[in-house]
């Protein structure tokens, strides 16, 4: 099936609207770069004055241009743009590239002329790039789109800027640098085509490895963070994000409003769907050239072959400082290389092969490297010696990078000595760096997408129990505060909230005069604590508003008036709704455990350090929900007090378990109500005897939009709500979406699929399922794609006994379905139940069809499908292709 981008991107007629034959102007450079020998395609030149245009007949209107046109690039004043557009329309056209600049740019003008594009855009059904922009380039075709003076050379990466200028500019340096692109693509001010469209259709593309972003704003962060899921996994995305600003956290009400600032969110929002971000262009293109030459290291762990030690020196420092290991080397092979290296060689990893070192050491050495499988990844250094040939030793390199699986990097430092060697290197897929400490930030940037990608399709462990949030009371609490004009919880009530998704705090009692707090000495444990209670004090400890390690009556009292006299004096406009008193909860940890309402991603979870001094150790990090056990593990190792918590100097580990459980309830309260802008759980004292919060602050969003649910969410959470329970033929069973979770029950089910059924699904035969098949089996993105379980239960354990996919377009139009049913259930009518309700699914969703590959052979399924009027097309002989249409369908 052609890509709804095709006309766009691989045109076969194309008119410039706007070409001229006059120097130094847009429309020219444009018009010269079209007529290039190397494109094969038809250009019509547009012009309401000139009767030709470059030697070719040039038209006052694109609708009135003879042959068809499947691209047009508008160049004009932005004030015609809208007249153009609406004869592009007229014309059939599908794809238009705007160059023009003056529109939002502008102010109120330039607004009106882009809702005038808009509305003609959706009448026609127009895909757009700009307007702004620079123009695209499809080396494939030879097509330079363009008003650039670069052709750059063509390659397997794809480029999409924001910025025009600087796309130019770094095309110009790639030429030097013997880099190449498979597409360029300047978006401009996206419009319509953002970077969840291109990333969705290069990703599709088998001739690009990778895909570059210079990203300045991201518009739609859903439909980006879904695309960028989809394909990060087999084709690595690198982002250089500029932009960002402090400002956001400078306002923040709350501990973690400071610590989740705009650059950390995105961060986190990068990390969640395997997205690599680097800071410089420098490191983009670095980057770039090492993941379109060599694989992808398994972890961090890095062998240096040198024959100067001082380089060595600095790449191992700068490994270590930045989170990597030297790959130990075991003592056989150092055995091995005493015999063949000089006597004074190193005798560790860096393998100092000395000023001296022949080809044949090198490649001995780098041989022994390579072959550890605790060597992640190899550095090969060479200074420019009068005995070593570089060029020679480069040789050696390329050879074995061509044979092993490992990812073999190259610093030949100097110019003029090595630059034919440097060239061989490239020329033959092994990326050279001109300083070893490029080349190892290259090394680890590649371990850490690594660790990005199987975090991201780690089976997490069930949950420890089930919990019922008690939504309801959550509503309430907050009702009533909007009912009073509130913004803020008190502490009270946020406690409440959180006892309603059973997370732990230290309850205590509010008093307000000395014969209450007499009472609430009798009945609340020593020793005690006592704190300020206003909803206009959200930081106590800075307002003193708090006193600890109380353990007499006495000082209880002294306390409580010291307390009020205090806070009358450091806050005496603050509104006092009294004191609360707390038993005193003595644990070995603080932690903070926090949530944000983000302006572009939603709610962000910050968890690390807690206590007073949580802004000076910033020990924390941030997470998107919905979490699972596993994300939850990953969110607490990153932080430095994670060493602690699994137990350090026999310290018994803390109730990790317990933890990651509660941040994963935690992640609920912030998925299910919008109306939470920001929140403290500071301090939540743990131990290995338990966990409870003991202070927490609710800062609310009076008019934050509530329905349709998990909108405000840029990863839609597991759709619950399409379980439901159904008997086939006195057969319990439970429909429900597939979840990460389920990989050790999805690997069962093939046990119950006869080889015959596995062909049947699969159009072959498999051997033992892999980790990787079932991960993208059961980690799905429920944005994109279904797939629907039949669960039963076994002498009290889940079992599955089929399931039914639909796997959608990035455009929402069409969707492919695939079922499968175990064996022992076949024939009980379990496949019409799940194709009947896949096929609901796909009408509540919006797609007009839904297609499916089915062997001539299968005639069970050929009866259910054609039941529900699929029409069937012979693909080949062995295969028909299926499909329907349901607009047409009687539950439409």
């Amino acid at each position: 099936m052609k890509h709804i981008l095709d006309k766009l991107f691989q045109p076969r007629s194309i008119a410039l609207v706007g070409a001229s034959d006059r120097e130094h102007t847009v429309g020219y450079a444009l018009m010269r770069n079209l007529i290039k020998p190397n494109y094969q395609g038809v250009i019509y030149p547009v012009n309401v004055k000139h009767k030709t245009i470059a030697g070719r007949t040039a038209y006052k209107r694109v609708d009135i241009i003879p042959g068809e046109v499947d691209l047009a690039i508008i160049a004009t004043p932005a004030i015609t743009v809208p007249e153009v557009m609406e004869d592009c329309g007229k014309k059939g056209i599908e794809a238009v590239v705007i160059i023009s600049a003056g529109f939002k740019e502008i102010g109120a003008e330039g607004k009106k002329l882009l809702q005038r594009i808009e509305q003609i855009r959706n009448r026609f059904g127009i895909r757009i790039i700009g307007p702004n922009c620079f123009g695209f380039i499809n080396t494939n075709i030879g097509l330079n789109a363009t008003f650039g003076t670069q052709d750059p050379l063509p390659g397997n990466i794809a480029f999409i800027s924001q910025s025009g200028a600087l796309g130019a500019t770094i095309l110009d340096w790639s030429e030097q640098q013997q880099f190449g692109f498979n597409h360029f693509v300047s978006v401009g001010s996206m419009i319509d085509i953002g970077f969840h469209d291109l990333i969705d259709y290069f990703g599709t593309r088998d001739n690009i490895r990778c895909i570059l972003i210079y990203m300045e704003t991201l518009e739609n962060p859903k439909a980006f963070m879904s695309a960028a899921r989809a394909y990060s996994r087999s084709k690595p995305i690198i982002v250089l994000k500029s932009g960002t600003s402090p400002e956001g956290a400078s306002a923040a009400l709350s501990h973690t409003g400071s610590l989740a600032g705009d650059d950390a969110v995105f961060d986190a929002a990068f990390a969640r769907v395997g997205i690599l971000r680097v800071e410089t262009v420098a490191q983009l293109f670095y980057l770039a050239k090492a993941l379109a030459m060599q694989p992808i290291p398994e972890n961090n762990r890095l062998a240096v072959v040198t024959n100067a030690g001082g380089p060595a020196i600095m790449a191992t420092d700068y490994l270590i400082r930045h989170g990597g290991h030297m790959a130990p080397l075991p003592k056989k092979i150092i055995g091995h290389l005493n015999e063949i290296l000089p006597s004074s060689w190193s005798r560790k990893n860096p393998v100092d092969v000395l000023g001296d070192a022949s080809a044949l050491q090198y490649r001995q050495a780098l041989e022994a490297c390579l072959e550890q499988p605790q060597v992640d990844g190899v550095l090969a250094i060479l200074c420019p010696q009068a005995i070593t040939d570089a060029l020679d030793v480069a040789k050696v390199v390329t050879e074995l990078s061509a044979i092993h699986q490992k990812p073999l990097f190259a610093s030949w430092m100097g110019l003029t000595d090595v630059k034919e060697a440097i060239q061989h290197l490239e020329a033959h897929q092994v990326p050279n760096y001109a300083f070893p400490e490029d080349a190892v930030d290259v090394f680890l940037r590649m371990a850490e997408y690594a660790r990005h990608i199987r975090l991201l399709y780690e089976t997490p462990p069930d949950v420890p129990a089930d919990f019922t949030p008690q939504r309801k009371t959550v509503k309430n609490i907050l009702n009533q505060a909007f009912a009073e004009g509130r913004t803020s919880l008190t502490e009270t009530e946020a406690k409440l909230l959180l006892s309603a998704y059973d997370i732990p705090s230290e309850p205590g009692m509010l008093i307000h005069s000395e014969e209450e707090l007499h009472i609430a000495l009798e009945e609340v444990p020593r020793p005690w604590a006592l704190k300020i209670a206003s909803p206009d004090i959200l930081h106590k400890t800075e307002a003193n508003g708090v006193r600890l390690n109380i353990n007499t009556k006495k000082a209880a009292l002294h306390q409580y008036h010291d307390l009020l006299e205090s806070i009358q004096k450091k806050r005496p406009d603050a509104r006092i709704e009294g004191v609360r008193i707390e038993s005193m909860v003595i644990k070995r940890y603080e932690l903070l455990i926090g949530g944000k309402k983000d302006k572009l991603f939603g709610p962000v979870i910050v968890f690390g350090a807690g206590g007073i001094a949580v802004e000076i150790f910033r020990d924390a990090h941030i997470a998107l929900p919905p979490l699972n056990m596993a994300l939850a593990q990953n969110l607490i190792e990153q932080t430095r007090i994670y060493q602690m918590l699994k137990g350090y100097r026999n310290q018994p580990p803390a109730d990790l378990e317990a933890l990651k459980f509660l941040l994963c309830r935690f992640a609920y309260l912030l998925m299910d109500f919008p109306q939470i802008q920001q929140i403290d759980l500071n301090p939540l004292a743990i131990d290995e005897t338990g966990q409870a919060v003991l202070d927490a602050r609710v800062i609310l969003e009076p008019n934050a939009p509530v329905a349709p649910p998990y909108q405000h969410l840029v990863i839609t959470p597991y759709p619950v709500h399409l379980t439901k329970k159904i008997t086939v033929k006195d057969l319990k069973v439970t429909l429900r979406p597939i979840r990460p979770e389920d990989e050790p029950l999805e690997r069962e089910l093939f046990e119950y699929l006869s080889r015959e059924t596995i062909y049947f699904r699969f159009f072959g035969f498999m051997g033992q399922v892999s980790h990787e098949q079932l991960s993208r089996f059961t980690h799905i993105d429920y944005d994109r794609e279904m797939a629907i379980v039949a669960e039963i239960k076994v002498k009290g354990r889940s079992q599955l006994i089929g399931v039914v996919r639909l796997v959608g377009d990035p455009w929402g139009i069409q969707a492919e379905y695939a079922i499968v049913v175990a064996d022992p259930w076949q024939g009980r009518g379990l496949g019409s139940v799940l194709t009947d309700y896949i096929i609901e699914y796909a009408l509540n969703k919006g797609y007009q069809r839904i297609f499916c590959y089915i062997l001539k052979r299968n005639e069970g399924m050929i009866h259910i499908l054609e039941k529900r009027g699929f029409i069937f097309t012979s693909q080949d002989q062995d295969t028909f292709y299926a499909v329907i249409k349901l607009n047409q369908h009687p539950s439409a």
